[in-house]
């Protein structure tokens, strides 16, 4: 399956005068190479969990035409970021790489004996001539000459920046799916190709939500795996109470047709996603293609929940890292068909290789209120409050925080997580019978309480006519409450839907002074929640989309981007992104 994934370049350049000079850079120049293509093979993984592909170039690059026969292996390698390392001068705009449409850093080497950094300065002034932005990595500390190590800081750049790019790679020539169109006039799901194409490189593919009923009837879905799903989900997810008055509750037999039901669309949504080849052998071949979707969003409310049970159960599965098929990667599914948080949950987990939560950025809960509401007094990370995210009646399971490294609470890769956390992330969930007041054709909700202490980021993409896209992150953390406590606040909203209490770092300057400024600067009404503290290869990502960062909680000395950002100012950091990505413009 790694074949398929875009691979790094690694681009050795090199001092090209002959008769002792180049020679005696040939062995240094190409190890350097081979070290960074082995840190990164170690340290990178595809979704998928194999190692990330490095291909280094034939030879040293000392001019035009060794630059040309690199980029002609890369053309045929499946290479889709480009990384040039030396430690010294070589000719720049003769040995760049000059391909606009892939990411591009050059590390050169602090060394006394030879002016890499002379060689890194003048490369990166000729791709901020020619426009292509590129990032420049350089070590505090002068090394040795024969030194074979990669310095801290150059590592964390190196990974960084591979991290960022190799996103950006991996979502060109996908797909997004609409599964459905707009839901109750929420904008991320007005969705703008024009956006997909020219700034991520994708394209865009529509599906009726009558499609559903169409395989459900005319049974265009594996026969065999839907009777092992229902067998897992009547065996490990537990129904949860019915919140419903009477009058709106429905029968035994009603509430077993639904499971049924909505374990088919889980079916039926992965095959309009990725395919299936098991379609094609029940004589469906176009079905068993799908649409070569990366990420996909369910319209849901209401054309289809006002008569059908509702999406919540299919989007917590697919959104997972489990299911009856055992542990795999999560196929992001957005709620509402939110084309744009869909689009965040992708950077997040192209990022990390975790499953996203997504959620509803619904309420602001400051200390004065929280206390006269219950009687408790926020404390610790809650001090300054807390958001209450909480979506309508879906999460990925991995959102309880039932996984654990180091033994503390995370969100982990599908290949890291054991049998028995992925029990207790669905020992710790109950699936409710949906409220029929939200939901006229039922379905199962999806109802936990995110575990408390983990370091998370909450990010949005948002559009603005005239500007493009714009996003917002800020970094945080989990929040455990008392128990009554949190039953008195989560029971002044749903209690049927999952619940992840929010605190945000504060910064005391712009929106980070306070937890209501935060709240009060969002851009949406949902949210896209990864494990770690991923704002800076969020901020990293972004400069390379070229889109602009509006507000973030990211110290400055993790801020990594295009060198050529300096060169629209150095004070004041947001104002110099939002000129630097007006300047250069979309990526495609």
């Amino acid at each position: 399956m790694a074949a398929k994934y875009p691979k790094i370049g690694i681009r050795p350049t090199i001092d090209g005068r002959r008769r002792g000079v180049r020679e005696s850079l040939e062995v240094q120049t190409m190890g350097m190479a081979e070290r960074v293509a082995q840190f990164l093979q170690q340290n990178l993984k595809y979704p998928d969990g194999s190692p990330v592909e490095c291909v280094i170039a034939d030879s040293t690059i000392g001019g035009v035409k060794e630059a040309a026969n690199a980029r002609d292996k890369f053309a045929g390698a499946n290479v889709g970021v480009s990384i040039t390392v030396t430690p010294c001068w070589c000719y720049g705009s003769e040995t760049m790489d000059m391909d606009a449409t892939i990411p591009h850093a050059v590390w050169g080497f602090n060394g006394t004996e030879r002016p890499g950094a002379v060689y890194l300065a003048a490369v990166l002034s000729a791709y901020a001539q020619k426009g292509i932005p590129a990032f420049g990595i350089y070590g505090e500390d002068v090394q040795e000459s024969d030194s074979e190590l990669i310095p801290d800081d150059v590592q964390s750049k190196l990974l960084q920046f591979a991290r960022s790019a190799l996103a950006v790679a991996i979502m060109k020539g996908q797909s997004y799916l609409s599964l459905g169109s707009v839901s109750m006039g929420i904008a991320g799901s007005i969705v703008n190709e024009q956006f997909f194409q020219d700034y991520l490189g994708m394209r865009n593919e529509y599906v009726d939500m009558s499609e559903f009923v169409r395989r459900m009837e005319e049974g265009i879905y594996d026969k065999q795996e839907f009777e092992r799903a229902l067998a897992w989900v009547k065996e490990n997810c537990a129904e949860g109470a019915d919140n419903n008055p009477a009058h709106l509750q429905i029968s035994r037999e009603q509430k077993d047709s639904q499971w049924e039901t909505v374990v088919k669309m889980t079916l039926i949504a992965r095959d309009l996603m990725v395919g299936n080849p098991e379609l094609d052998k029940l004589g469906f071949a176009e079905e068993a293609n799908g649409h070569n979707a990366i990420a996909a969003g369910f319209q849901g409310q209401r054309h289809w929940t006002d008569h059908f049970p509702n999406g919540d159960f299919m989007e917590t599965i697919l959104n997972s890292s489990f299911d009856w098929n055992g542990r795999r990667a999560p196929y992001l599914l957005a709620t509402e068909n939110d084309s744009l948080n869909g689009v965040t949950m992708l950077f997040n987990y192209l990022l990390t290789n975790t499953a996203q939560i997504f959620a509803d950025v619904r309420t602001y809960w400051s200390p004065s209120a929280v206390e006269r509401v219950t009687g408790h007094k926020l404390e610790g990370e809650a001090a300054g409050g807390i958001l209450h995210l909480i979506n309508s009646g879906s999460a990925a399971l991995d959102g309880t925080g039932e996984q654990t490294i180091d033994g503390q609470p995370a969100i982990k890769p599908f290949w890291e997580i054991t049998d028995e956390e992925a029990k207790s992330c669905l020992e710790k969930t109950e699936f409710r019978p949906a409220s029929q007041e939200y939901f006229r054709g039922g379905g199962f909700s999806t109802d936990y309480l995110t575990k408390g202490g983990m370091p998370v980021t909450m990010a949005r993409l948002n559009l603005v006519k005239g500007l493009g896209p714009v996003l917002q992150l800020v970094e945080g953390y989990t929040v455990d409450l008392p128990e009554d406590v949190h039953h008195t606040l989560d029971q002044r909203t749903d209690p049927t839907w999952p619940t992840t209490w929010f605190a945000p770092k504060l910064t005391d300057k712009g929106s980070f002074k306070s937890v209501y400024d935060v709240m009060n600067n969002w851009g949406a009404n949902h949210g896209a929640i990864s494990y770690g503290h991923i704002g800076a290869d969020l901020l990293t990502l972004a400069s390379i989309l070229r889109i602009p960062v509006s507000m973030h909680n990211v110290e400055e000395e993790r801020i990594f981007r295009p060198r050529v950002w300096s060169l629209f100012g150095t004070e004041d950091l947001e104002s110099a992104d939002y000129r630097a990505c007006q300047n250069f413009g979309p990526l495609y």
